[in-house]
């Protein structure tokens, strides 16, 4: 999908087809994703699979929130993606059951190398367990693993994986600032 070597001043950083690709899903995020009532969560998850995504049963994606590649998308059951997210995941972004991204949240799969002479892009998986509620505006960076139960707090940046499940986090960057109870989602199959 990354070309490798390339001179991004002069030349795309992308494969032809990785291009036609992208911007067909741009052309029906705009025409029909987009503009699709708020209610009609299975309209927008059909489109999601049309395109590649992997999607469990329940799944909630509002019409104002972001998605790169449905390629490199995966939910689990009940999992809610606010408006105004973005989920730009140049490679695989996999979110477990009944998690929760929140408004104006970033997860960020890709970056550039800032000491190759052609600032080369690369890409990282982010994975987020189950029952873990991404908070408004927090950034997550490329190649983090977020346990299952975790908070990230409003506005925290994650760029270290959080191995400790049932964990509350905050600030810049994240650290953990208290315990989430787990026994209240136990119930939740």
């Amino acid at each position: 999908m990354i070309l490798q070597g390339n001179d991004p001043h002069h030349s795309p950083s992308f494969s032809f087809v990785h291009r036609v690709r992208r911007q067909l899903w741009n052309m029906v995020y705009v025409l029909l994703f987009r503009p699709s009532p708020r209610p009609f969560h299975a309209w927008r998850a059909f489109l999601l699979r049309l395109f590649g995504a992997r999607l469990g049963k329940g799944v909630h994606v509002y019409p104002r929130a972001k998605v790169w590649a449905p390629w490199n998308l995966e939910l689990g059951d009940h999992v809610g993606i606010a408006d105004g997210t973005n989920l730009y995941n140049m490679a695989m972004i996999s979110i477990g059951r009944y998690s929760v991204i929140s408004q104006g949240a970033h997860l960020c799969g890709g970056s550039h190398d800032y000491n190759s002479r052609n600032f080369q892009l690369y890409a990282k998986p982010i994975v987020l367990g189950e029952h873990v509620w991404v908070c408004a505006d927090a950034f997550v960076t490329l190649g983090v693993c977020i346990a299952d139960g975790v908070v990230v707090g409003a506005r925290t940046l994650v760029i270290k994986s959080i191995a400790q499940p049932w964990t509350v986090h905050a600030g810049h960057p994240a650290r953990q600032i208290g315990h989430r109870t787990q026994h209240l989602h136990e119930v939740m199959p």
